[in-house]
């Protein structure tokens, strides 16, 4: 082996907080260390909230992954209750063809395996309860039988009941997910049945056994005087409680770290074992009546639980303080700089935010498992936060994962989605801190995140409506120039501006000639072509300092700040310059014509802006006039 070669391997899993999860990860990640390997876990927190919706985005981060860029994988995807995405997972995994190690499956001869006897170990608990306590009536709290230990724990138990002659009744069967809520939905369920208490409540993990536990004594019942319960994983909370729960002993920590070592002589072309089994072991403790003297140290429990609730209340304050911060932002930069403060908290190394290319656009309504790719082509970085320094990186081809590439050193690395109900926004990378791992609370900053990305998004979208809706409400949309309201609301300043300081001003009153003609004689279209022209000419003769507007329907002004007497002449003289320029140029049977009346007057404080404007039309008006005699006495 190349002791220089950074081997990069993936970690597909469901779910960061359970101490499965947590134990398994600790035997992978210190093989990584030990052996120059580079990870990257992706994981998702499906099933979490009750929503199918929020699980499909959750599980987009599976779509990100590109195995032809690592050199093999491990799949914990016993971890999923979901069938159809374990099956997406697999069967992307196997068109990669590189080296693969799954967890408790025997079910896929292409990929290694390490798997724990969980048939065995539960068949000898149900056993134990059975013959040495004598339980008769037996109530089961099973995990999701999609997922290959639920499924084995499920056999196992059926299989104990009949071979000890007792029979199962279906409806003592509840179906849970491994949630700890599901031990409450359990003994809800058998309250709500009517039958007689069962002998033993017999739970597929301790999530659920200890929720069992504390449903019962609420409803008057006491553990194990008048019922037994026992679990499955001998969790630090098992352990701990009272009554101890009776529970198995699994190596989680030695199989994390057999299947990395598995998977780097795989890679490095080193023979292995094709699967690998690893025997657990029944712990019998009070909840079944029994006595283990196995309880953590006394002392040792204590530091444990006081680290445990210093850090959660550490966490809890963080997030809140981030929500707080998050909740006042207004921008995209301003949300970037809140997280950024509080990066550090999480004791990582480095922090990088990436986020869809597209990802402030207005989303369509297709939902994303629709798509072959929840991520478009190009990702962005608006921020990465590496050991204290910040930078960002434009954009980058989502299919390299990592905005930066992968780091040429061993580094743990956890993926977490982005995403706003079904619609994916991105995801977040954090490298070498275990915060996903040990903190409960990785799920609420992920949802913290996800969410004031999302309202930074539809405050961008409402910011551009209300501009929008500005827009139109002080913009003529045929002619692109100020309306009436627009004029009067910034022309009134500008005003106020000259009568304060004593400047004089010009303001030209304009009239279409002719309108009515052009739209009797050849339409409407044509009328409306011959006013957006007249109003390109007069933005046109707008200089500095001046604003022009639709007036009316035919009628526009001009206002200009700081003007001269020589103004109004070199104004006009433009103006109608350009009206023979455009006459010529579009070539109409018709002449766009225009009167147009200026004034240039120093206003006192008596004076109005309406009132200067009523000065302007009335000269419009006579020069309008002269010119109706001048045609009548041409005629004559």
């Amino acid at each position: 082996m190349d002791s220089e070669r950074i081997i990069n391997i993936a970690v597909i899993v469901s779910g960061l907080d359970e101490e499965y999860q947590y134990n398994t990860i600790r035997g992978i990640n210190n093989f990584a260390l030990e052996h120059n390997i580079n990870v990257s876990y992706f994981a998702a927190f499906g099933g979490m909230v009750g929503s199918r919706t929020f699980d499909i985005g959750e599980v987009s981060i599976y779509n990100l992954i590109d195995y032809t860029r690592f050199d093999g994988v491990l799949l914990m995807t016993n971890t999923f209750g979901d069938k159809e995405i374990r099956t997406r997972i697999l069967e992307r995994v196997r068109s990669a063809h590189i080296p693969t190690v799954i967890f408790e499956s025997h079910e896929f001869p292409e990929f290694y395996d390490i798997r724990i006897d969980n048939f065995s170990v539960m068949k000898k608990l149900v056993n134990h309860i059975i013959q040495f306590h004598g339980a008769k009536v037996i109530n089961f709290v099973s995990g999701p039988l999609p997922n290959p230990e639920g499924k084995a724990r499920y056999d196992a138990f059926r299989a104990a009941m009949e071979e000890n002659g007792l029979p199962i009744d279906e409806e003592r069967i509840y179906y849970g997910d491994f949630k700890s809520y599901d031990g409450k939905l359990a003994v809800d369920e058998f309250a709500a049945s009517g039958k007689e208490l069962p002998d033993a409540f017999v739970c597929a993990n301790d999530s659920m056994a200890l929720t069992v536990v504390s449903s019962l004594e609420k409803l008057g019942y006491k553990v194990p005087d008048d019922v037994m319960v026992t679990g499955f994983d001998n969790t630090f909370n098992a352990r701990n409680c009272s009554p101890a729960m009776t529970s198995v002993k699994r190596p989680l920590y030695k199989a994390g770290f057999q299947a990395a070592e598995v998977l780097l002589n795989v890679i490095n072309g080193i023979e292995q074992p094709h699967s690998i089994t690893l025997e657990a072991a029944p712990v019998f403790s009070e909840s079944c009546g029994c006595r283990n003297e196995e309880h953590d140290d006394l002392i040792a429990y204590k530091k444990v639980t006081f680290r445990k609730t210093e850090v959660t209340n550490s966490n809890i304050l963080m997030i809140n303080r981030l929500t707080a911060g998050l909740a006042e932002t207004e921008t995209a930069s301003e949300c970037f700089d809140v997280i950024e403060k509080l990066i550090g908290e999480l004791e990582c190394e480095k922090f990088q935010l990436c986020l869809s290319e597209d990802w402030q656009d207005a989303f369509n309504s297709a939902p994303v498992i629709s798509e072959p790719n929840a991520y478009k082509s190009y990702m962005t970085a608006p921020l990465i936060w590496d050991k204290g320094q910040r930078r960002s990186v434009g954009y980058y081809p989502s299919s390299n994962m990592f905005p930066e590439g992968f780091e040429e050193r061993s580094c743990i690395n956890y993926f977490l989605p982005l995403h706003f109900g079904d619609r994916c926004l991105g995801y977040y990378i954090i490298t070498n801190g275990d915060f996903p791992i040990y903190s409960l609370l990785c799920h609420t900053l992920t949802m913290t995140l996800s969410n004031s990305i999302e309202n930074i998004r539809k405050l961008f979208h409402l910011n551009k409506a209300m501009d929008e809706l500005n827009r139109l409400y002080v913009i003529d949309p045929l002619c692109n120039i100020y309306n009436r309201n627009g004029f009067i609301n910034i022309a009134d300043d500008m005003f106020r501006e000259c009568v304060a300081n004593g400047k004089e001003m010009l303001l030209s009153f304009i009239d279409m000639d002719g309108l009515k003609f052009i739209n009797d004689n050849y339409g409407h279209n044509e009328g409306d072509f011959a006013i957006q022209r007249l109003a390109n000419i007069i933005s046109s003769c707008c200089g500095r300092g001046s604003i022009c507007a639709r007036f009316g329907g035919d009628e526009f002004i001009i206002f200009s700040t700081n003007a001269s007497q020589g103004a109004v002449e070199a104004l006009e003289h433009r103006f109608n310059t350009e009206l023979e320029n455009i006459n010529k140029l579009v070539k109409k049977p018709y002449v766009i014509s225009a009167s147009i009346g200026s004034i240039v007057t120093k206003a006192n404080e008596h004076d109005t802006l309406y009132s200067i404007i009523k000065m302007a039309d009335e000269k419009m008006y006579e020069i309008k006039r002269q010119k109706k005699l001048a045609r009548k006495s041409e005629k004559v």
